[in-house]
């Protein structure tokens, strides 16, 4: 009779497991930071490091342009480093990597600008531009030591189309060729980005590790029931997919801000088992403040 009753409980119990939601226990430990970009002195080491998270530095950026002849212009996918190399060396890499086993750092393609002017995604062809933009970044993902790639273009004078291809035969390749073991996309909420970035993800979406959805281009009077809502939108528009959240260290930021709003709905989405981790822009920003929003976001996803 006792072990009937054991094995009643035991099944009740089973049954229980299986109603919970299934987002629960899902929360990532993922923090990423984007560096460089800003040219303010900021290094690896000034970022303090929790090594209960999993972390990912981001070069800020490789472009496709050159400057050799004055006024930016496009080179159809042969790639240069424009971060701050004096001080985001390739030994600097290698030493943050050997410092903190827990840190990976990619490079990012694309960012918004040049010189003033927008950094236009203008392939010649797929093809030719697959060929040069896998040749120029493996080179230098080999000689920076990186782990992966981030896509960031803003501005596009090809359709949504080219645009997946390039982007998504870029990404395979780099992949299969072990150049880099993760991916991320990093579109905002603007119509003409949305329809590039989700024909992507319809067809390349199993070869992207990450979203890092830009929740900063979002009004500055954004309130936590309207970020929870786009968070929502965009898990669904990128189903299948991490979406990090993510804010400005910028005093001037957009979204909500990390003095008071944003944490209260990370621990939202947290409690609900729909963290998948948090990117912020950028480090060179929160050298100001003595880095105590990406010492608060770890410690969040750390406990």
């Amino acid at each position: 009779m006792a072990s009937m009753e054991i094995c009643r409980l035991f099944v009740i119990s089973l049954l229980l497991l299986n109603q919970l939601p299934i987002s629960m226990g899902a929360n990532g430990h993922l923090f990423s930071d984007y560096i460089g970009a800003l040219f303010r002195n900021v290094t690896f080491s000034d970022v303090p490091i929790n090594p209960a998270v999993e972390f990912h530095f981001i070069l800020a950026f490789v472009i496709d342009y050159t400057r050799e002849s004055g006024s930016p212009v496009p080179t159809n996918g042969n790639f240069s480093i424009y971060w701050d190399t004096g001080n985001l060396t390739p030994k600097a890499v290698q030493a943050i990597k050997a410092q903190h086993k827990n840190v990976k750092v990619a490079l990012s393609v694309g960012g918004d600008s040049i010189d003033g002017q927008p950094v236009e995604f203008k392939p010649s062809s797929v093809s030719s531009w697959v060929d040069n933009a896998v040749s120029s970044l493996s080179k230098i993902i080999r000689d920076y030591h990186l782990d992966g790639i981030d896509i960031d273009y803003e501005h596009f004078q090809a359709d949504n189309t080219t645009f997946a291809e390039c982007i998504g035969q870029l990404i395979t390749r780099l992949k299969q060729s072990k150049a880099i073991s993760f991916a991320s996309i990093a579109p905002f909420d603007n119509q003409e980005v949305q329809s590039h970035y989700l024909a992507l993800w319809k067809k390349y979406g199993h070869a992207i590790d990450y979203v890092n959805f830009q929740f900063y281009a979002y009004s500055a009077n954004t309130t936590i029931s309207q970020f929870i809502k786009y968070y929502n939108t965009q898990a669904s528009r990128y189903s299948g997919g991490k979406v990090l959240i993510s804010f400005s260290s910028a005093s001037s930021g957009g979204g909500l801000s990390p003095k008071n709003s944003f944490f209260e709905a990370a621990r939202m989405l947290k409690k609900s088992g729909k963290l998948e981790g948090i990117f912020l822009w950028c480090a060179d920003w929160s050298k100001g403040n003595g880095f105590k929003y990406d010492t608060k976001s770890q410690a969040l996803l750390a406990s």
